[in-house]
């Protein structure tokens, strides 16, 4: 083993080279070395800002789809990962019925300018034939084993992000998208993460084969059914018809405002899925806020543990979602070639049984999601409501305006967050009654409570809080139990800043 060369002298410590400066009447020597750490720091925070300068285009969005049953079968796609680093490659599994040669324009989301989306690179074209669809298996799993179209070799310099892949055809004009995240390593301000593992529980694709579909006499709301990330993303089935985010599972209806937002005003993020936060808990401590938006309402133990010792080490957090951290999915299971975290099923309830479910066999419950968020689901968990502030004084309002009693119309919905937990220190921020349209009704609290760190955990209650940020190209607007969102609002955006703020992150753009 080669010997270690000898340095010639000790290096200079930063206070060394003050001292030094200082004999030699040259103190202003350390303003370079100085000027320079600033500017790699501020290069480091503006990597979203320079990035949004660069140009962009609404091009990233579909112009012709063609769902039959909520399937695209004349293009459709998966990838192999819910996300992927720089440097790495994720597979690309397509089916085109009849066959055609398919072109793959990937686009990373994102503000820039208000177009949405940077076109970053076009694959393609590749022939691509009509791919068989899996038949049942056991738990009713439709697991696709496809022919792979192409390989993406994730180049050294995107982004993180949010990354959508537009599949077109040359035989006709329909198209559809794939998705995936980039996800880095470096440290960051905001932690954005995905809400994958719920996209996935409520695709139904082919026709009805989502984690509520069963056969009778097994009840719809299960723990025997089982789901696979190995198949396209059908058209949402519920709340919000947008047939043009056919393949996007759920990121364009609830998740993109907020992205859009956060890049719009330079906010220093990263973006990760939720199996990266099963997978990876020590990834937490380079961020200074983690993220759950809007419709999270899946989570494994290990997610739960993860964020919540994160939490307790000082990670600020902010729920920005409603029905979240409600099902326990365990993703202990590999697919058919071996990989892990590509299938998920129900074991149980955070919290325990809720009253609509407390005669269902579970086999494990975990613990209460109100100790992590503020608050929990309710019974029922959906409804629609006004936002109506209770406590106008706490600083999470300051420059608002709002007093107490004052309201922002429809923001609660389609699901959302009540039953505030007894953790010290714990405010309800806003509260009221949440209506379902068969007049059943149960009560939301928006809370604020602070960790042991100097650091803060914000609960906004209900799954359309990104609506009141930023309505970016494509938006369609969801509609729930006789309400419905009013759009941009000033409060919601000021309300979001100013938590960021307390969490010491200010936007670089």
């Amino acid at each position: 083993m080669p010997s270690r060369p000898q340095e010639s002298a000790a290096p200079l410590t930063r206070r060394a080279l003050l001292k030094n400066a200082a004999k030699a009447g040259l103190a202003s020597a350390f303003a370079p070395l100085a000027i320079g750490t600033a500017r790699a720091a501020d290069a480091a925070r503006g990597v979203i800002a320079g990035e949004n300068r660069r140009p962009g285009t609404t091009d990233w969005q579909l112009s012709f789809v063609r769902s039959d049953n909520l399937r695209s079968a004349m293009i459709e796609g998966y990838c192999s990962h819910t996300s992927v680093r720089p440097g790495a490659s994720i597979e690309v599994f397509l089916s085109a019925k009849p066959a055609t040669d398919v072109t793959i324009d990937l686009y990373r989301m994102g503000y820039y300018g208000g177009k949405g989306g940077r076109h970053v690179a076009r694959l393609g074209p590749f022939p691509v034939t009509t791919q068989p669809t899996p038949l049942v298996g056991e738990h009713r799993l439709r697991e696709c084993q496809w022919a792979r179209a192409t390989t993406i070799a994730i180049p050294q310099d995107w982004v993180s992000g949010v990354y959508l892949g537009k599949l077109s055809c040359a035989g006709h004009r329909y198209q559809s998208y794939i998705i995936f995240v980039v996800r880095d390593d470096r440290p960051a301000d905001v932690l954005f993460q995905t809400s994958d593992t719920t996209w996935q529980a409520y695709n139904k694709w082919p026709d009805a084969y989502s984690l509520y579909d069963s056969d009778a006499p097994v009840r719809p709301w299960n723990a025997t059914t089982w789901v696979s990330y190995d198949r396209p993303y059908g058209w949402y089935p519920q709340v919000v018809s947008n047939a043009l985010s056919q393949g996007s599972g759920e990121f364009l209806l609830w998740e993109f405002p907020l992205c859009f937002w956060l890049e719009q005003h330079g906010y220093d993020v990263t973006y990760s899925s939720n199996i990266d936060t099963h997978v990876d808990g020590g990834g937490l401590a380079r961020v200074k806020c983690f993220l759950s938006v809007a419709h999270d309402e899946y989570w494994s133990l290990e997610m739960y543990d993860h964020v919540h010792a994160a939490i307790q080490k000082g990670l600020n957090a902010a729920f920005l979602c409603g029905n979240s951290v409600y099902g326990v999915v365990p993703l202990d299971k590999k697919n058919s070639a071996g990989r892990p975290h590509r299938l998920l099923y129900r074991r149980g309830i955070f919290g325990g049984p809720k009253a609509q479910n407390n005669t269902e066999p579970w086999e494990q419950h975990g613990p209460d999601e109100g100790l992590l968020i503020g608050a929990r689901s309710m019974n029922p968990a959906n409804g629609s409501a006004n936002w109506i502030v209770t406590n106008a004084a706490h600083w999470i309002f300051e420059g608002t305006g709002m007093k107490n009693g004052d309201l922002i119309p429809g923001l609660v919905g389609w699901e959302h967050h009540g039953n505030p937990a007894k953790i010290p220190g714990l405010e309800v921020i806003a509260a009221g009654e949440a209506l379902k349209a068969n007049g059943d009704h149960s009560s939301y609290a928006a809370t604020v409570y602070p960790g042991p760190k100097a650091n803060w955990v914000f609960n906004a209650a209900t799954i359309f809080w990104s609506m009141g940020l930023a309505q970016p190209p494509g938006l369609v607007p969801p509609y729930s139990h006789l309400g419905r969102p009013h759009g941009v609002d000033e409060r919601v955006q000021r309300i979001t800043a100013n938590f960021l703020k307390k969490c010491r992150i200010i936007p670089a753009g």
